[in-house]
C-alpha cells in the first residue's frame, strides 16, 4: 500500500502512457520533432484549446516555464507572480538564466492567489518608463496555485486586464492544469487564451506521464524565437517521438481528464475524512489534488511513525502540512490515512 502523500511527483506512470512508449519504440521516425507523433500532438492541442496555437514539447516543467517566459520577457523586465510561486522559489535561477536576467517580483495573496487590486497597486509604483527600474513585462499565474487553489476564468480575466493595462504579457504555469480544469468544470480555452493568457506551460508529468510537458503559445507571432531557444536549452530531443508519444496518449480519449479526476476525487475523500476529526483543520479550500491542514505535533509525528510521508508547509505557519494525491491513489490508501489520524487524534483527546 502506498503511504506517500508528499507529492504527485512520487507517482509512477499510467499504463496507457507506457503502452504508447512501447509502440513508439518500434520502427524508424524522423528526429528532432519531425516525427508523426509530434505533428499529431500539435494538432490535438490545437483542438483541445480551440486555437491555432504553437506547441513545443519539452521534458520538464522548469524548461516549459522558463522557455515560455523567455519569449515574452526582456532582460530588463520584471515578472510579477505570487510570492510562493514555483518559478520564484523552486526553479533556482533558471528563470533569470533563460530570460537573460529578468527579475521576479513576488506579491502576497491569500491561499496562493493574486488579486487585481494588489497587482494594480504594485504596478502603480513600479517605476514604469524609468530607466533606473526593471520594467513590468509579465504576469505569471500558477494553476493550480501552490496552495492547491484554482483561479476561475473570471478571476484570470480580471488579473490579465490589469496586466494588459500596463502593457504586460501573461504566462501560466500549468503543472497541475488538468486538476484545475476538472475542478472548475470549464474548457481549456476559457481558462487560458479567452481569459487573456498568452503562454501556457502544459503539465503532464505530475498526472501520469514519465517526463512530458509542452509550451503552448496562443499567439504564433510570439513563438518565432522559441525553436532556437528550445535548442539552446538542450530541450530539442533527437528522439522527440518519446516525449510526444506520451502527450498523444495523455490527450487521447480524455485520459488526462480522467487521471486528474481520480486524483481530485481521492483528495476530496481524504479532506472530508480528516476535517471530521477533532483537532484537524483545513487551512485552504480543496479545489484539486492538494490538501493543506493543521495538525498537532503529536499527530504529525504519529503519522510519520506509521510510515506516512507528507511535507510540512512552512508558508502556512506552525503545524501546517501538505498532502497530495495522484492519478493512482487508491481509496484504501485514503481510508488507511484517515483511520490512522482518527486513532491518533482520539488518543490525544483522551490524554488531554
Amino acid at each position: 500500500m502506498n503511504q506517500n502523500f508528499a507529492s504527485d511527483n512520487t507517482a509512477g506512470a499510467a499504463p496507457e502512457i507506457l503502452e504508447a512508449l512501447a509502440e513508439a519504440a518500434t520502427g524508424r521516425a524522423m528526429p528532432y520533432g519531425g516525427d508523426d507523433w509530434t505533428a499529431r500532438v500539435e494538432r490535438r492541442l490545437a483542438e483541445v484549446f480551440e486555437a491555432d496555437c504553437a506547441v513545443f514539447p519539452v521534458a520538464t516543467g522548469t524548461a516549459a516555464n522558463t522557455l515560455g517566459l523567455s519569449i515574452i520577457t526582456p532582460p530588463w523586465g520584471a515578472i510579477y507572480c505570487h510570492e510562493h510561486a514555483h518559478i520564484i522559489l523552486d526553479e533556482s535561477s533558471a528563470p533569470e538564466l533563460f530570460t537573460g536576467g529578468a527579475r521576479q517580483i513576488g506579491l502576497p495573496g491569500a491561499v496562493g492567489k493574486l488579486d487585481p487590486e494588489t497587482l494594480a497597486r504594485k504596478l502603480a509604483n513600479s517605476g514604469q518608463g524609468d530607466v533606473h527600474h526593471v520594467q513590468p513585462a509579465v504576469l505569471a499565474l500558477t494553476q493550480l496555485t501552490e496552495w492547491g487553489t484554482a483561479y476561475s476564468p473570471s478571476e484570470i480575466a480580471a488579473l490579465t486586464e490589469v496586466a494588459r493595462h500596463a502593457g504586460m504579457r501573461v504566462q501560466m504555469d500549468g503543472a497541475r492544469f488538468a486538476n484545475a480544469l476538472v475542478g472548475l468544470g470549464c474548457s481549456p480555452a476559457e481558462m487560458t487564451w479567452k481569459a487573456g493568457v498568452d503562454v501556457l506551460s502544459f503539465g503532464a508529468t505530475k498526472n501520469g506521464c514519465l517526463a512530458a510537458e509542452a509550451v503552448v503559445v496562443f499567439d504564433r507571432g510570439l513563438a518565432e524565437s522559441l525553436p532556437f531557444r528550445r535548442k539552446r536549452a538542450a530541450q530539442l530531443y533527437s528522439k522527440m517521438r518519446f516525449i510526444s508519444a506520451q502527450l498523444e496518449a495523455y490527450l487521447a480519449d480524455d485520459l488526462w481528464l480522467r487521471l486528474a479526476a481520480r486524483a481530485n476525487d481521492t483528495a476530496s475523500l481524504l479532506a472530508d475524512g480528516l476535517q471530521a476529526l477533532e483537532g484537524i483543520e483545513l487551512v485552504a479550500p480543496v479545489q484539486g489534488n492538494e490538501i493543506f491542514l493543521r495538525l498537532s505535533d503529536a499527530v504529525a509525528a504519529g503519522l510519520a511513525e506509521r510510515g506516512f510521508i507528507f511535507y510540512p508547509w512552512t508558508f502556512g505557519g506552525a503545524g501546517v502540512y501538505r498532502l497530495v494525491t495522484a492519478f493512482d491513489s487508491e481509496v484504501s490508501e485514503i481510508e488507511a490515512f484517515v483511520a490512522a489520524a482518527r486513532d491518533l487524534t482520539g488518543k490525544r483527546s483522551q490524554a488531554s
